[in-house]
Formats: structure tokens, C-alpha cells, sequence
């Protein structure tokens, strides 16, 4: 088995969606990035993308890229997922904390999850996904941004 730590974080401007796990959130608020800046997604991805020794999503998908200029996350994931069983792993589980002070995520949590289960190919009850603010600390904390830390265990393929 192998285990993968992914992070990612983006800022919160007006005039942007915030898109967290492939679920449209509303808020005054979004991510900023070249893609449609999902920390969550990403922080996934890079989770996988390291368990399996397979590099890190700027490799696979560079911001530089007008290919992934406001791209779906999900869609990218699916991608992730492509490889990795290319590679011969398979999602064993996923354990995801989105960080920040607002909006109020509890009651999307479960379609986060759906959302990156099926993206995986995967059943729910393999990925968990909660949140947390930080207290009113940090850039978070402060409403400047959200991050996102995501611990993954991949299994080799068994057929």
C-alpha cells in the first residue's frame, strides 16, 4: 500500500464562483485560479498524484495551459483516476479537511463527497470529508483564502 499527503490553497475574490468538491457554493466569494480553482479537488488530486509516485497535478495539468483555463476539477480527477489505475493502484481511502472561516460547509460536505467518489469510480463510504475553521487565525482565518489537506491510501489493483 502507499499513502499520499496533498495541499492546496487559493484566494477568495469577488466575482468568482466557490467551487469546493465540484459543489457551487453561495457565497460573495470565490477561488481565484487559472482552473475553476477547487482546493479541495486539487488537494485530492495531489494526494493520489504523491501516494502513487506519479509527481504532483502541475505536471499534469500546468496552469500555464490555456487547455485548463477554467477547467472542471472533477473532470481532472476523473483523469487522476485514469492513471492511477494505469499504474495499478486503486483508491483504498481518502480523508479530506477543507480550512475555512466562512461560508458555513457542513450542510455540503456529503455532496463533496459523492461528488469525488464518483469522480473516483469509488464508493462514498471511502472518502470522508469534513471542515474546520481556524478560529479567526491565519489567512484563513481572516477570510482571505481556503485551503484544503488530503490524506489518501492507495492498494495495489487486484484485477
Amino acid at each position: 500500500m502507499r499513502i499520499g499527503q496533498g495541499y492546496d490553497v487559493h484566494r477568495l475574490v469577488p466575482g468568482r464562483k466557490l467551487i469546493l468538491g465540484g459543489v457551487e457554493i453561495p457565497f460573495e466569494l470565490g477561488l481565484l485560479g487559472h482552473s475553476d480553482a477547487d482546493v479541495l479537488t486539487h488537494a485530492v488530486m495531489d494526494a493520489l498524484l504523491g501516494a502513487a509516485g506519479l509527481g504532483d497535478i502541475g505536471q499534469h495539468f500546468p496552469d500555464g495551459d490555456p487547455a485548463y483555463a477554467g477547467a472542471d476539477s472533477l473532470v481532472l480527477l476523473e483523469q487522476v483516476g485514469a492513471k492511477l489505475a494505469a499504474a495499478g493502484w486503486r483508491l483504498g481511502n481518502l480523508d479530506a479537511t477543507v480550512i475555512a472561516q466562512r461560508p458555513r460547509l457542513a450542510p455540503y460536505l456529503p455532496k463533496m463527497r459523492d461528488n469525488l467518489a464518483a469522480a473516483l469510480s469509488a464508493a462514498s463510504e471511502q472518502i470522508n470529508v469534513k471542515a474546520t475553521t481556524e478560529e479567526g487565525l491565519g489567512f484563513t482565518g481572516a477570510g482571505q483564502g481556503v485551503a484544503a489537506q488530503t490524506v489518501a491510501l492507495l492498494l495495489p489493483w487486484d484485477g
